[in-house]
C-alpha cells in the first residue's frame, strides 16, 4: 500500500519535514521514465518510509513549485533534509543510487 504524499504548489512546504528525510519525486502522468520511478520508490518506501517521507508532485499541475527548485527536466528526485534541499538527482537512475544518497542522512538520524 502506497502512503506516499501527494504535494501541489499550496502543500508543498507543508509536506517536507522540518526534521529528518523527506525523497520529493517531481514528475508528471505524461512522462514515461516517471512511471518507471513509482515502482522504485513504492519500494523504498516500504523498506525506508519509517524512517523518512517520500513524496510527489506533479510539475504540470504544479509549475512555481517546480520552477522555484529548478526542475528543467523530469523525473527530478530531490532528498531534503531538516527542511533544506541536500541532493537533486536528475532523470531515472538505478534503486541502488537513491539507497546511497538516501542513507547519507538517514545515518545522521
Amino acid at each position: 500500500m502506497v502512503r506516499m504524499l501527494l504535494l501541489d504548489d499550496n502543500t508543498f512546504r507543508d509536506g517536507i519535514r522540518k526534521q529528518g528525510v523527506t525523497l520529493i519525486d517531481f514528475g508528471s502522468v505524461h512522462c514515461p521514465p516517471c512511471r518507471v520511478l513509482l515502482p522504485i520508490l513504492e519500494e523504498l518506501e516500504a523498506t525506508m518510509g519509517d524512517r523518512m517521507s517520500i513524496a510527489k508532485i506533479d510539475c504540470d499541475d504544479s509549475p512555481r513549485t517546480a520552477s522555484d527548485y529548478g526542475v528543467m527536466s523530469m523525473p527530478t528526485v530531490i532528498l531534503f533534509h531538516d527542511g533544506e534541499p541536500v541532493e537533486k538527482l536528475v532523470g531515472l537512475r538505478p534503486k541502488s543510487v537513491y539507497e546511497s544518497v538516501i542513507a547519507k542522512y538517514l545515518t545522521n538520524e
